[in-house]
């Protein structure tokens, strides 16, 4: 699933729940939802997993802002630590949003049919959301 919170860290939306775990489902989805930011002219900020995903060309601005990833022979450089530092302390809101939906434990061990499965988190969006504002 891809879940969209806004800058205080509220769940705005939860896309629909898909089976498995293949890269090229989640490839797929997460430029399609880059495509959607970029037609809208709007941004967000993104975890490791959307690295690489937003190549819309050198000229083109980036829809999704992501921080840099360190290989075996190419360490990271100052720079971009502290870059990455930065995008850690704007993301930590968004990462406390999605702690409020796992709290439920309800998706843990899931094995559904992915349509009963969006409805789950669909309404776990909603009771969070209520449960938040309280």
């Amino acid at each position: 699933m891809i879940a969209l919170t806004d800058d205080k860290g509220r769940l705005l939306w939860a896309s629909a729940a898909r089976p498995g775990r293949t890269s090229e489902i989640t490839a797929c989805r997460h430029d399609q939802l880059t495509a959607r930011l970029r037609a809208v002219g709007l941004g967000a900020i993104a975890d490791l997993g959307f690295v690489g995903l937003d190549d819309g060309g050198p000229d083109a601005d980036p829809a999704v802002i992501t921080g840099y990833k360190a290989a075996r022979n190419r360490p990271l450089t100052r720079g971009q630590k502290l870059s990455n530092k930065a995008l850690a302390a704007v993301r930590a809101p968004v990462e406390h949003g999605f702690a409020h939906l796992k709290n439920w434990r309800t998706l843990t061990k899931l094995r559904t049919d992915p349509a009963r499965a969006t409805q789950l988190l669909r309404a776990l969006l909603v009771l969070t959301n209520l449960e938040v504002s309280r």
